[in-house]
């Protein structure tokens, strides 16, 4: 069985690409951040598996067939007739940073049921990774809640990453208040600065984490685009560059980035609540290092899945690519 279960949208990303005499031409690829992470986990020899929902529609077919082929467990897969694969369409600026048009109302992934997730699936796993466009509708919302319950009381690691998408919600509101449910929940957090600061009111990181961490999570990492990342760990902040990449599409690099930095916990012997406490601050240096690179890798090259590193890419990045100094304070 899986050591890792992601739960969450699993969809296709219609990304811009570059064809002679076809301006705003478009090409269709798999995506959706927990099943990002996965094959990101799949691809460094961690054994991943996802829970989720599409359609039974020729998208939902491809994205199945996606998953095995990158050896990800697709058995918590399902396929519902009744309702449509979501589809995100990403429109890049000149830095390749992202914005996104969604056809969803409501997509097959908002509408995974608690009877449609197997139980025993938790039981063998490790850690339980879960994001925030799981909490947008019912009743995948209520799924999510209770799966993640659920795996905690089982004395699983709990990783979560609000991921701010704007247009999904009807209101920044609700958008925080929806997001929020998932707080107190993990035990590790994948967090923006944007979303630092919409989640606690404040711009100020150091504040931010601390606001966080008294709701119960042991470990934090803010990612700050092209500056990289800063840790927060038992009361201690560090700030971590990234590489200096051309950067082609930002689409999936903050997932290779926390698939990532989930492999080295685990091929690491922190594999439940208890060791996390204990994890050592060189090695968190480390392992945040290696996730930037995975993150800087997937970068450089278009697309969400087809662009995730494996881990000679990811090895070559860190031998070979410069850390791009931008001049960040920590303050």
């Amino acid at each position: 069985m899986p050591h890792v279960l992601t739960t969450g949208e699993l969809l296709i990303d219609f990304s811009p690409v570059k064809a002679p005499g076809f301006p705003g031409a478009i090409y269709p690829n798999p995506g959706g951040a927990p099943a990002n992470v996965a094959v990101q986990l799949a691809r460094l020899g961690v054994s991943a598996g996802f829970i989720g929902k599409v359609g039974a529609d020729s998208f939902g077919g491809s994205l199945r067939r996606c998953l095995e082929d990158n050896q990800v467990d697709a058995s918590g897969l399902v396929s519902d007739p009744d309702y449509r694969t979501t589809l995100a369409f990403v429109h890049l600026d000149e830095n390749g940073d992202r914005s996104f048009t969604f056809y969803r109302n409501p997509g097959a992934d908002t509408q995974l049921r608690p009877e449609e997730v197997d139980p025993a699936a938790l039981a063998d796993c490790r850690l339980l990774h879960f994001g925030s466009l799981s909490l947008t509708t019912e009743p995948g919302k209520s799924t999510t809640l209770g799966l993640v319950k659920q795996a905690r009381d089982l004395g699983k690691l709990i990783s979560y990453d609000p991921n701010w998408r704007p247009v999904l919600w009807p209101s920044e509101e609700a958008g925080v208040a929806g997001m929020a449910l998932g707080l107190p929940l993990c035990h590790l957090l994948k967090i923006s600065e944007e979303e630092l600061a919409l989640l606690t009111s404040t711009e100020s990181i150091a504040e931010g984490v601390r606001k966080l961490h008294a709701l119960g999570v042991v470990l934090i990492l803010v990612t700050l685009g092209p500056d990289g990342c800063v840790s927060s760990y038992h009361g201690q902040l560090r700030h971590h560059p990234t590489f200096d990449v051309t950067v082609a599409d930002t689409t999936g690099s903050g997932d290779s980035f926390w698939g990532a930095f989930l492999s080295q916990l685990l091929q690491n012997g922190i594999d439940a609540p208890e060791k996390l406490e204990a994890l050592d601050p060189e090695a968190l240096s480390g392992f945040c290092r290696f996730a930037n690179a995975a993150g800087s890798t997937c970068a450089a090259k278009p697309g969400g899945i087809p662009a995730i590193g494996d881990r000679q890419a990811i090895l070559d990045c860190l031998e070979h690519t410069p850390q791009l100094e931008t001049g960040f304070q920590l303050s």
